[in-house]
C-alpha cells in the first residue's frame, strides 16, 4: 500500500489546526469546579477588601501508593486523573534537569529517540532485528516540577541510533540511522507545542556493502526544523501533527509531515499494566508525499513517580523503508517489539 497523494498533506495540516482550535475553545469555556485537594491548590480571595488580591495555596505532596495496590490506570480513559494533586503544583519556577517531558515522543513514530528492540519479519526480504538505542532528556524547565503532567517551557536534548541487523546473515549490520536534536517545548496538561531542530543521517553497514558491492547508495542527511502540536482528548488519548522543513538535505526533499494518535496510560499502572494503541503516518516530499503507516498495540507499564513508559506489543508497518538508506524500497513488516519511552 502506498500513501501518496496531496490529500494527505491537507489532512495532516487540518489535524494540526483542529488541535490548536480545540484547545483555544476549551480555554475560552473555562474549567469546571474541582473538588477536594485540587480546589485547595487554586487561588483564594483573602477578603472582600482585597478582592483583587490572590493567594496561592501550596499543594500537598503526591501520595505514594504501594506498588501492588495502585489503581488500574485504564480508569483514566474517561479523562479522570488518578492523582488529582497533579493538576496544580505550587512550585512554579526554574528547574534544572527536570523529570518528565512536556511534549512526549510519538509512540509509533519511526524516528523518535527511545530504547527499543524487536524481531521484524518482511515476507519478501528477511527476518530482521530492529533496535533503537537512545533517549531524550530535559535540560531545564520554567514551570512546575510534575513529571507526569508538567506545565511551562522546557528545553530537551535527544539522540538515537536506529540499527537494523539481518538475522539469517550472521546478524550482520545492514544499516543504521543516527539522529540528534534539540526540542523546545511548552504547554500544560492538555495542550503542548514543540519547535525543534534535528540532524539525521543514514548509513549502510560494512558487512552489507562487502556482500552487496553494487547496491545503490541512497545515503541521506537532513538538518531540519519542526513545528508540532499535540492535544490530549482524555487523560490517556492524544492526537498530534507536525510539519518539518529541511534547510539542508542530501538525497531528500525539504518537506515532511507526521501525524497520529497515541493511547497509553499517563499515570502509574502497577504490575497489572494497561493496554496501549498507537498509529502514525509519516509522509515525505521525495516520495510525492507518500510514506509509511505504522500501527502498534499491546500492553504498557508506567512507574509510580516517573514518567517513563515500558511497552510490549505487536507492530505492523507498511510503506517506504524506515531505514533511510533503503528509503526507495517498499516494506510490509510484522513484528514483536519491546519499547522503553522517556
Amino acid at each position: 500500500m502506498k500513501l501518496a497523494n496531496s490529500t494527505w498533506i491537507s489532512v495532516a495540516l487540518s489535524l494540526l489546526a483542529v488541535t490548536a482550535s480545540a484547545h483555544r475553545t476549551a480555554e475560552a469555556a473555562g474549567l469546571p469546579e474541582l473538588p477536594g485537594a485540587v480546589a485547595d491548590t487554586l487561588p483564594m480571595r483573602s477578603s472582600a477588601a482585597e478582592s483583587e488580591s490572590f493567594t496561592w495555596m501550596e499543594s500537598a505532596p503526591r501520595t505514594s501508593l504501594s506498588f501492588f495496590d495502585l489503581p488500574n490506570a485504564s480508569a483514566s480513559d474517561i479523562g479522570v486523573p488518578l492523582y488529582e494533586q497533579d493538576l496544580q503544583r505550587g512550585d512554579y519556577g526554574f528547574h534544572l534537569l527536570p523529570d518528565g517531558l512536556i511534549y512526549r515522543s510519538y509512540l509509533a513514530g519511526p524516528k523518535e529517540p527511545r530504547m527499543a528492540a524487536g524481531i521484524v519479519s518482511i515476507p519478501d526480504d528477511s527476518t530482521l532485528w530492529d533496535a533503537t538505542i537512545g533517549g531524550r532528556l530535559g535540560m531545564f524547565r520554567i514551570g512546575n516540577s510534575d513529571p507526569i503532567r508538567p506545565r511551562g517551557f522546557q528545553m530537551d536534548v535527544e539522540a538515537a541510533a536506529m540499527v537494523r541487523l539481518d538475522i539469517p546473515e550472521n546478524v550482520d549490520v545492514r544499516s543504521a540511522d543516527f539522529r540528534v536534536g534539540v526540542p523546545l517545548t511548552w504547554g500544560n496538561e492538555a495542550s503542548q507545542w514543540k519547535f525543534a531542530y534535528y540532524h539525521l543521517s543514514s548509513h549502510l553497514g560494512d558487512e552489507f556493502l562487502e556482500k552487496n558491492p553494487d547496491f545503490p547508495r541512497f545515503w541521506q542527511a537532513r538538518d531540519a526544523l519542526v513545528l508540532g502540536h499535540s492535544l490530549y482528548l482524555t487523560d490517556s488519548a492524544r492526537i498530534y501533527a507536525e510539519v518539518g522543513w529541511a534547510f539542508y538535505s542530501v538525497a531528500s526533499d525539504p518537506w515532511e509531515v507526521q501525524f497520529g494518535l497515541d493511547y497509553a496510560p499517563r499515570v502509574a499502572t502497577g504490575l497489572r499494566g494497561s493496554p496501549f494503541f498507537a498509529v502514525n503516518g509519516y509522509l515525505r516530499e521525495e516520495l510525492n508525499f507518500g510514506g509509511g503507516l505504522n500501527v502498534q498495540a499491546g500492553w504498557a507499564w508506567r512507574s509510580d513517580m516517573r514518567s517513563h513508559l515500558l511497552r510490549l506489543g505487536f507492530q505492523y508497518y507498511n510503506g517506504a523503508s524506515p531505514q533511510y538508506a533503503f528509503l526507495p524500497f517498499h516494506e510490509t513488516q510484522y513484528g514483536v517489539v519491546l519499547w522503553y519511552d522517556f
